[in-house]
């Protein structure tokens, strides 16, 4: 493999003794670290990836540093993003993660991008930088990343992490496969989980970014056999890894511009969700926004949540309305149902927003529901 990275300038001595156990590594010595210190990695997410990632790339002696996020640090964060802390909430995330790099080592710098990344920004951003990671969790934001590499050329090492799994691959245009050669098409909206729906165990966040530093680390020096056109796969309940090999279809579509990624994956960031963390603390808090389940009556007679009202998507669709006052927050089972007569009743003008995961979410995270039929409408 051929290093990424020209090496910089000699190490000065104290530099050759922080980072003494590194050099004396086979095949690595100061030569290495030189490239390790010039080289320049954008990081994509600030998030559970992110915070995992980029301490270890700063421990390491990465040059520069920059971090594209345009979220802030929220309590419901901190079990997972362990670079941030209580102090931090209600910082940008980009901010927090600088001031903990800087903690790791003042001499890293770190350029923060407090964005949020589109097909306008990103290649003028990636120009700057030799490799990117993508640690970011949604699909829009990962293909929007994958295809701005590859028509840059410049090696993508990305991972993703949903409840006690992860995976981490690396795709490089003009060296192997890429992130579309692997996955074409986004999965359906409705069956695309994210962490705030599906959950996630917090030691996978640095357990993956350990695997994600460490294809960075073999790109940039050229040691190892780094994953290109393999994923690995690794499930933390059985403790075990396993490998996915994959090549570029003969009839892949080669990536010749951007284009727009919310269309792509089928999804709008347009405020109408409600997770089920939210929803739960807000009904614990006293809050009594009104529920409308748009399930069939056979399905809410099983389980429902308390306080709710029966209206079928169907009628919703046929011209109906729930007869409420105030916010209305429509669920289903998982929330495909709940999305289309939410997209129904905003078009008349009512301001409706959906259970994200549907009532399936609503108890995992520990909320109540009982049996029985519900009040109508």
């Amino acid at each position: 493999m051929i290093p990424l990275v020209e090496p910089g300038a000699a190490l000065e001595p104290e530099r050759l003794e922080r980072y003494s156990r590194q050099l004396m590594l086979p095949g690595f010595g100061e030569s290495a670290q030189r490239r390790l210190r010039a080289a320049r990695v954008l990081v994509v997410g600030a998030g559970g990836l992110g915070s995992a990632v980029v301490p270890v790339l700063a421990a390491a002696g990465i040059g520069t540093i920059g971090v594209a996020d345009d979220d802030i640090v929220e309590l419901s964060n901190l079990h997972r993003q362990l670079s941030h802390g209580v102090a931090d909430i209600g910082s940008r995330k980009t901010d927090s993660l600088a001031d903990t790099v800087r903690a790791i080592d003042p001499d890293c710098h770190v350029i923060t991008h407090d964005v949020r990344l589109s097909a306008a920004n990103l290649p003028e951003i990636l120009a700057d930088y030799d490799l990117v990671i993508d640690g970011s969790d949604n699909f829009p934001t990962r293909y929007l990343v994958s295809d701005a590499a590859a028509l840059a050329g410049k090696p993508l090492v990305w991972g993703s992490i949903l409840r006690f799994q992860g995976q981490v691959g690396v795709s490089w245009e003009g060296q192997g496969p890429t992130y579309r050669d692997l996955f074409p098409t986004p999965p359906p909206p409705e069956e695309a989980l994210s962490c705030e729906i599906g959950g996630v165990l917090p030691s996978l966040c640095p357990a993956v970014g350990s695997f994600l530093a460490t294809e960075t680390i073999k790109l940039i020096t050229g040691i190892g056999d780094p994953l290109i056109g393999r994923i690995l796969v690794y499930d933390a309940l059985s403790a075990g890894t396993r490998e996915i090999r994959y090549a570029r279809p003969a009839d892949a579509v080669p990536v010749t511009e951007l284009i727009d990624y919310e269309l792509f994956c089928g999804v709008s960031d347009d405020g109408t969700a409600v997770s089920a963390a939210e929803l739960l603390a807000r009904l614990r808090a006293g809050e009594t926004p009104t529920l409308v389940d748009v399930r069939e009556s056979d399905e809410v007679a099983q389980r429902r949540i308390p306080g709710s009202i029966h209206l079928p998507v169907g009628d919703i669709e046929s011209g109906r309305s729930p007869e409420a006052d105030g916010e209305l927050i429509i669920y289903c089972e998982r929330d495909p149902r709940a999305r289309r007569a939410v997209r129904e009743l905003r078009e008349r003008g009512i301001d409706a927003r959906y259970l994200a995961g549907g009532i399936r979410s609503f108890v995992d995270v520990g909320g109540e529901v009982i049996s029985g039929a519900p009040a109508g409408v």
